[in-house]
């Protein structure tokens, strides 16, 4: 090349890169900006953009000088590592992001992970409580404080929102997600990411919010986790995937997570037609997925890989971007793509999403951004955050029953008993997934009772475990010891009402912490039915991360308060719910079964070809338990009572249909009602089931007052998913019910032309 033509050459790539720093901001910018650094980059910088590590040594100590710690610090420096989970603290962020900004070549910066599920410091509901308020706006809120602090302490990324449709209340996680129904469960996702990216993520106080588990999680069978999942494609198309989908087309989620099941044969880490067909291909999402901890080398306990260097392969063919502790990627990809067992574009596809989100972050612009010491210090547990805390924690709690209105009680009432020993509890009230939370740092339901002024007698009644409670031995549950019986029943015969606050150690469930059975564990329910005997007015405060079989509290106990973990302000919520100061009004996100042997249970079942009941045998049921469940989907009660009046129904042009109900507040407090709208598509070319939840609107009334509550239906509600993934709409008749849970509303129908 002559010296002209080279002079010529430099100054067109002068003015090329002078055009793309003076593009309007945008995606349009940054795809130029990953353009350019991804053609700076060695193969082996790539393949580092695709490692994550999770923290490995005090980076407020000296260096590692030998072995494994050692490795990933050089791989830093190497800029072979795209992110690091677990590492907080703006000061701790500081220093391992200066690692890779400083001593790298082309100093990418680090993303940083961690599990932020329900609050970072200050504590909110475990999600399943939040979703019982269906309350968008407080929801999206508290994923907004979340992303505060967390931002505060050096952290850019969240494992969270999971999004996964559960049915079984036996599996542990059925407390990180939003409930067994796909249109609750969407809009309350979209909600989490909202709250967590903010309408800006380059600001330093959002956080990139992250889908989990793509997909199918939420099935595994028996309710045990890491488990076999086998569904057909109606149930993947219309009840597992469309809060993954939501959460790209209404909350532009940032990055998706894999699962660890196996979907029709494939483990999804590793599974082409879940990650590039559908998410990447179909979907259009251009964000990155990210494996779950280690479930690229459990493909070979699988049986889909043979080794690691296998396991990098398939995962990476597969659509996976992001190796999270597999130690996969790092290892054997360079040498798959110099086989030829990986295409260099495949990486370069992966490495380009995971830099967009980095730009996205403006962690280019400052990679320090998050790392501001006097921001941590101003921001963890704000008393803002407290107040939000507890407002998210009321509006949590479902009224289960109130036989006689035996709640709210008097504050001034005397000889009140207290009895559980999760009445004294500090730590088991902020439930799991807390990684971020201190241990014993809940407000107490005997603290929330002491600041409401309420004059109170306690007795522990029995221990609920008597084994370490640390994170992650199995807890040990008394199933032995009734020595504080006693006291406890000479209380209650001496007091005129009785509060007993049963239910679930806070890690009970959570991940890894399937159950069988569904009942108060250990000897909880002895105790409750001995006090019972000697003082029948009970208020029962259940304190749990799932759904429970409440059978005989249920027919013989007065009232009962479903108050899950409720996280920092337990107590306080507590307190003002049962003496009148908030009236409750959560609904249930999750059926609650009679029996564990009635699980999986779900409001939106199929019917049977041969529907009941009958005079003979012969039809869907059980021979020695009602089908029925305990409390159904939507299902939660007030100290006041709402009428529903006037439903009317009007199909309108272009597929649409606005449905109309009259809400009145029949009662004399003010109070919420969340109102319920569920469709039934009577016949189709896909069986439906017998409803579904298509619209819900939370109103706040005064006694006497009446609201018209207006929902309009589109293609949207209206259609569904057949086998092929196909969405239709199909003319025909249609069911309505709109009301005040699963199973009680008015009804009506109409034809879609």
């Amino acid at each position: 090349m002559n010296k002209g033509r080279f002079l010529m050459l430099l100054v067109c790539c002068q003015l090329f890169l002078l055009a793309c720093d003076s593009q309007p901001s945008g995606k349009d910018e940054i795809d130029v900006k990953v353009e350019n650094l991804l053609a700076q980059m060695t193969l082996e910088e790539k393949v580092g953009q695709m490692n994550q590590y999770n923290g490995f040594y005090d980076v407020t100590g000296p260096a590692p000088a030998e072995g494994d710690a050692k490795n990933k610090y050089e791989h830093i420096k190497s800029g072979w590592v795209g992110s690091m989970l677990n590492v907080r603290g703006a000061n701790e962020v500081r220093k391992m992001q200066s690692l890779a900004v400083d001593s790298s070549r082309l100093g990418i910066p680090m993303i940083f992970g961690f599990d932020v599920i329900h609050g970072h410091k200050t504590l909110s509901p475990i999600p399943l409580a939040e979703a019982a308020s269906w309350d968008l706006e407080a929801i999206e809120k508290s994923a907004r404080i979340a992303a505060i602090e967390a931002s505060a302490e050096g952290i850019n990324w969240t494992f969270a929102p999971m999004v996964d449709i559960s049915r079984d209340a036996r599996w542990g996680r059925v407390m990180e997600g939003a409930g067994e129904d796909t249109y609750l469960g969407s809009r309350i996702g979209v909600a989490r990411i909202n709250g967590f990216q903010g309408d800006d993520l380059s600001a330093h106080n959002t956080i990139a919010a992250c889908a989990k588990h793509f997909a199918g999680y939420g099935f595994a069978e028996a309710g045990m986790d890491y488990n076999t999942v086998d569904v057909g494609t109606v149930t993947l198309h219309n009840v597992i995937f469309p809060p993954f989908k939501a959460a790209i087309d209404e909350a532009d989620v940032k990055t998706f997570m894999n699962s660890f099941n196996i979907i029709n044969g494939i483990p999804a880490t590793a599974n082409k037609f879940l990650q590039r067909d559908i998410l990447k291909g179909e979907w259009g999402f251009d964000g990155f997925v990210i494996s779950d901890w280690s479930s690229g080398a459990e493909m070979i306990a699988h049986g889909y890989a043979k080794d690691l260097e296998h396991v990098a392969e398939l995962a990476t063919n597969g659509g996976s971007d992001m190796d999270m502790e597999s130690y996969a990627n790092i290892k054997h990809l360079v040498k798959l793509v110099e086989a030829g067992k990986v295409k260099e574009s495949t990486i370069d596809e992966a490495v380009k999403r995971v830099l967009r989100v980095k730009y996205e972050l403006g962690l280019f612009d400052d990679p320090f951004k998050y790392c501001d010491e006097t921001r941590e210090k101003e921001l963890i547990y704000h008393a803002d955050h407290m107040a939000a805390a507890l407002d998210m924690a009321k509006r949590s709690i479902v009224l289960l029953k109130n036989e006689n209105n035996v709640l709210p009680l008097a504050k001034e009432q005397k000889k009140i008993a207290v009895i559980g020993t999760l009445a004294d509890d500090k730590d088991s009230p902020l439930g799991n997934w807390r990684m971020a939370g201190e241990d014993n740092t809940a407000i107490s339901v005997l603290e929330g009772l002491d600041a409401y002024g309420v004059n109170y007698k306690y007795a522990e009644g029995a221990e609920l475990v008597t084994g370490p409670t640390a994170f992650p031995v199995e807890l040990e549950i008394n199933t032995t010891d009734k020595s504080g019986f006693k006291e406890a029943i000479a209380l209650a015969k001496q007091s005129e009402v009785v509060v007993m606050v049963l239910g679930e150690h806070g890690l009970h469930s959570g991940e890894g912490r399937g159950r069988a059975n569904l009942g108060l564990p250990g000897v909880q329910q002895e105790l409750l039915e001995a006090v019972y005997k000697v003082n029948k007015n009970i208020v029962l405060v259940l304190m749990n991360g799932r759904p429970l079989t409440i059978t005989w509290a249920d027919e013989h106990v007065p009232a009962i308060v479903e108050a899950w973990q409720l996280g920092t302000q337990t107590g306080h919520a507590v307190a003002q719910v049962l003496f009148g100061e908030y009236n409750p009004a959560g609904k249930l996100p999750m059926t609650f079964p009679r029996h564990v042997g009635q699980v999986p249970i779900y409001y939106n079942q199929y019917s049977s070809g041969r529907p009941g009941p009958k005079t003979e045998v012969f039809w869907p049921h059980y021979m020695d338990e009602s089908e029925k469940p305990l409390y159904p989907f939507g299902y939660g009660l007030s100290y006041t009572k709402f009428d529903y009046t006037d439903l009317n129904i009007n199909v309108l042009e272009g597929r649409k249909v606005e449905v109309s109900v009259v809400v009145t507040n029949s009662g004399d407090r003010v109070g919420e009602e969340v109102v319920q709208l569920y469709l039934h598509d009577k016949v189709a070319s896909v069986v439906r089931p017998v409803k579904e939840l298509k619209g819900f609107e939370k109103i706040s009334l005064e006694p006497s007052q009446t609201y018209k509550v207006v929902f309009t239906l589109s293609e949207k509600e209206l259609g569904f998913y057949n086998g092929q993934g196909e969405f239709v709409v199909e003319p025909g008749d249609f069911g309505v019910m709109v009301g005040t849970s699963s199973v009680e509303g008015l009804t009506s129908e109409f034809e879609l032309k």
